[in-house]
């Protein structure tokens, strides 16, 4: 029977490199998880809630009178949006607090001076936003259940493009994390950026509808690609070629995962 190689100093049985960071990256997702739902109260009611009313008020009461959008029903047009921007702001959300409030009680510095590679850290907030952003985006397409009939004759796109989308906003929520100085700072991305990109990214309307200039712009909101690959998801419809909606989104982590890296590998406000 062969011995087991045991670390010399601590006596401990010796692991590899790779089975410690996996340790690393499942304790931080866990943390994440088990904060969402320590609080479901502020994670996941509210976005039910909201969502509520928006097929409420859009989707029953506006959209009866609207009748059809790209031959679809109003109330099946906006459920792909819907569910899309709450994923988004959820994912988005989780991380900028949870990240945040790292750095504002100063444990984020445990983590830096730790053995944990740079790309475990980023890997592991960014799985707990995700897991944030899919748990909010299925009880979201629960409750559109209520109100029509939800068919996904795509999933591996509805998959996918939710998986990706989610990771997008957890990035991004990532770096306004590490640039944020307070707790204003966290809000101001959200209320001015991702806001008004959401609404004018098609998820209440065809950009058919709008006149050459304003397609035209929309045509340069990220979020537009990414609610229109999910739309064809769950209704085979969309405003764009998917292959360009899954180039530019794959192209987004790319960039956004190279970005996060080299803040916390410089240390760019983290280290005091």
């Amino acid at each position: 029977m062969t011995p087991s190689s045991t670390d010399p100093v601590t006596g401990f049985e010796a692991t590899t490199p790779a089975r410690r960071n996996l340790v690393a990256l499942g304790t931080i997702v866990r943390r994440e998880i088990a904060r969402i739902v320590r609080i479901w109260g502020q994670t996941l009611v509210p976005p039910a809630i909201t969502m509520t009313l928006y097929f409420l008020i859009f989707g029953g009461l506006i959209g009866s009178r609207i009748g059809t959008m790209d031959g679809i029903t109003y109330m099946d047009f906006i459920v792909p949006g819907l569910v899309m921007m709450s994923i988004i702001q959820n994912s988005y959300g989780n991380i900028s607090s949870s990240f945040f409030g790292a750095k504002f009680g100063r444990h984020v510095e445990e983590l830096l001076v730790s053995p944990m590679p740079n790309w475990v850290i980023l890997a592991g907030y960014v799985a707990g936003a995700v897991a944030r952003g899919l748990a909010v985006g299925a009880i979201v397409l629960c409750i559109a259940m209520l109100f029509t009939t939800v068919r996904v004759p795509h999933p591996l796109v509805t998959l996918s493009t939710v998986v990706l989308g989610a990771t997008i906003f957890a990035l991004a929520g990532f770096i306004n994390a590490v640039y944020a100085k307070k707790f204003d700072d966290v809000a101001i991305v959200p209320t001015f950026i991702l806001t008004p990109l959401t609404y004018l990214g098609g998820v209440f309307y065809s950009v058919k509808l709008l006149p050459g200039w304003a397609e035209t712009m929309t045509h340069a909101n990220p979020i537009f690609y990414m609610v229109n690959a999910f739309r064809y998801g769950l209704l085979g419809v969309s405003d764009v070629p998917l292959w360009i909606a899954f180039a530019l989104m794959i192209g987004f982590v790319v960039v956004l995962a190279l970005i996060g890296l080299t803040l916390l590998k410089k240390g760019v406000g983290l280290r005091s």
